[in-house]
């Protein structure tokens, strides 16, 4: 009997889905919120925050979160914990060694859960000649 009911199932699960993404797609979001300057793209990658207060990296609070969208001068981070950060260093994993970004928090958004976005502007590259203590840093 549960054969005959499959199909059923099926196309409320496909519903629901179909409803999770128009309601949380970025490129859908510009038709209810109206266009945005610069369009978003669905990237996940692991990254590592370095926060800065003083002009001084705080390596003791440095965590690893991961992203959730991005733009060429943005970036949108998941976290598990809210954790409000001015500045700070992003590191990336690139081509084998890591590649770091300075950046400003913008935004910290509760997304249920526990969870966290946290929104960035990206400002530079950084170079670990600039902050040596970045030569120990990995992902």
């Amino acid at each position: 009997m549960l054969g005959l009911f499959a199909k059923n199932r099926e196309h409320e699960v496909q519903s629901f889905m179909l409803n999770l993404v128009n309601n949380n797609c970025p490129e859908l979001k510009g038709m209810t919120e109206g266009p945005r300057l610069e369009s978003r793209a669905n990237l996940t990658v692991v990254v590592v925050v370095i926060p800065i207060e003083k002009g001084k990296l705080v390596l003791a609070d440095r965590f690893a979160a991961v992203t959730k969208e991005s733009t060429t001068l943005g970036v949108a981070l998941v976290l598990n914990e809210c954790r409000a950060v001015d500045q700070a260093i992003l590191g990336f994993r690139w081509e084998g060694s890591m590649k770091f970004i300075l950046a400003e928090g913008r935004h910290l958004s509760p997304m249920g859960a526990g969870f966290w976005q946290l929104g960035f502007r990206l400002k530079e590259v950084v170079y670990p000649g600039d902050y040596p203590e970045l030569d120990t840093v990995r992902l």
